[in-house]
């Protein structure tokens, strides 16, 4: 039975390790080994990965993949995905290869506004404290210059605080509701200080107004704290061609294609059984890419899966549709990222993947993530209404399985031959990998 640890964060990494197989029996396993097969031989290099989180032990590698042949505002890219899944480098590489063809894709910024925001209680008066707020605003926004001085001269900075009345959801609930433009930083950091700072203002100007009763100056603030919900903070990207284009497959016809194509885009949006899983296709390609870049990809899925549900039904992300003979495609999503600071800046792989990407500014990496997560969703669309997803996926997954089941290199060039035209199962090949060692 373990015990419990106090001053684990003290150890050295070896004595972590020790600790660990120690405690959970990981000799037997062969854990140690493996673990230590990971560790990077640049001291340097691996020390620099050992600060980016607590209690590093090893490191776990995602494979970095390319994405050739994206056309994206006229600009020829190949884009960098850090992922683990099989088949989404290959459908996102086929998708741009299909839409090179045919114009390529296009992408526009609608907004690059950030949000934050001071939750705090107040029990008193909501008219007196409107009045407090539209007195000290200014003393508010003069409070973060120290902060918010380099930014500025970036172009960015506080663009505006809101008092919000919340007291119909919750009692005696207010908050400070700020938008903040960073330009290519993603902003975390600087939009965190300065709501402490603009709820330590708000604090000791509460205890100095004459306008409240003694009780009415206890705010009592819960938290600072910027939103990964960032609506305004949006990008748009497109294709589209001729119907007559969109020759896929022999056995269907483009028009037949197309309304196909529109017809599973509006089951997503009134079924979100099936939304689920069509905005988890699109995630698919812009985490790769988030990740391959160093942003955080967690805050991108909490953001997209608010703004997909913002009407209160979940739906698609994309929209497709059909006029006058042209077949239309797009999606629109809020991406809050960063090309500056943060992993972008020290990580290594991040750093190579931005300057694959020619070293984009955050609106053009919004562009290009946005593209990708199109691109991903259309390669997944065109093989549900054909051949099925399955088919693609399996194959892509092959190599998977024979790792699994210890397949030697020869046994793999046989048996990916022998299922080049039948389907792949987990059961299948590892029955036909039996079947080749017994002959």
């Amino acid at each position: 039975m373990p015990t419990p640890i106090s001053g684990f964060s003290k150890l050295t990494k070896e004595e972590k390790i020790n600790w660990l197989a120690t405690q959970y029996s990981f000799e037997t396993k062969n854990t140690i080994a493996v673990l230590k097969s990971y560790w990077n031989n640049d001291t340097k290099l691996q020390q620099l990965h050992d600060e980016f989180i607590e209690n590093t032990i090893s490191n776990f590698y995602l494979p970095l993949g390319i994405a050739p042949n994206f056309l994206i505002n006229q600009k020829l890219l190949a884009i960098p995905m850090a992922i683990e899944e099989s088949s989404v480098v290959a459908a996102a590489s086929r998708s741009a290869k299909f839409w090179l063809e045919r114009g390529g894709f296009k992408s526009t910024i609608i907004g690059t506004e950030k949000v934050g925001q001071v939750h705090f209680i107040f029990k008193g008066n909501g008219e007196k404290l409107t009045n407090f707020f539209s007195e000290i605003k200014t003393k508010l926004l003069s409070s973060t210059k120290h902060l918010t001085q380099s930014m500025e001269k970036r172009g960015g900075g506080i663009l505006d605080i809101v008092l919000r009345d919340k007291t119909d959801v919750l009692s005696d609930y207010y908050q400070l509701h700020c938008t903040f433009e960073t330009k290519d930083a993603m902003g975390a950091n600087f939009i965190n200080s300065c709501l402490e700072q603009l709820a330590k203002t708000l604090k000791n100007e509460v205890k100095n107004y004459t306008g409240f009763t003694v009780g009415e100056q206890d705010i009592e603030v819960v938290m600072s704290i910027l939103s990964n919900y960032v609506p305004n903070c949006v990008v748009k990207a497109e294709v589209s061609c001729p119907i007559k284009d969109l020759k896929v497959k022999a056995d269907i016809t483009p028009f037949e294609f197309a309304n196909k194509i529109v017809r599973a885009v509006q089951i997503a949006n009134v079924e979100p059984h099936r939304a689920v899983t069509h905005n988890k296709g699109i995630m698919n390609g812009i985490d790769a890419v988030v990740l391959a870049t160093g942003n955080d990809f967690r805050a991108i899925e909490a953001g997209v899966h608010a703004y997909a549900a913002k009407d209160g039904h979940y739906r698609s992300l994309t929209n497709a549709s059909i006029k006058n003979e042209e077949f239309r495609f797009s999606i629109e999503l809020p991406l809050a990222l960063g090309t500056v600071g943060g992993l972008t800046s020290i990580h290594p792989l991040a750093k190579l993947s931005l300057e694959l990407l020619q070293k984009p500014s955050a609106e053009e990496l919004m562009q290009i993530i946005a593209v990708a997560g199109l691109a991903q969703n259309f390669a997944a669309l065109s093989a549900l209404v054909t051949t099925g997803i399955q088919e693609g996926h399996m194959k892509m997954h092959l190599g998977n399985i024979l790792n699994q089941l210890g397949a030697t290199s020869e046994e793999k060039n046989i048996l990916t031959k022998q299922f080049n035209n039948e389907t792949v199962s987990h059961t299948a090949v590892a029955d036909a990998l039996k079947a080749l060692k017994n002959n």
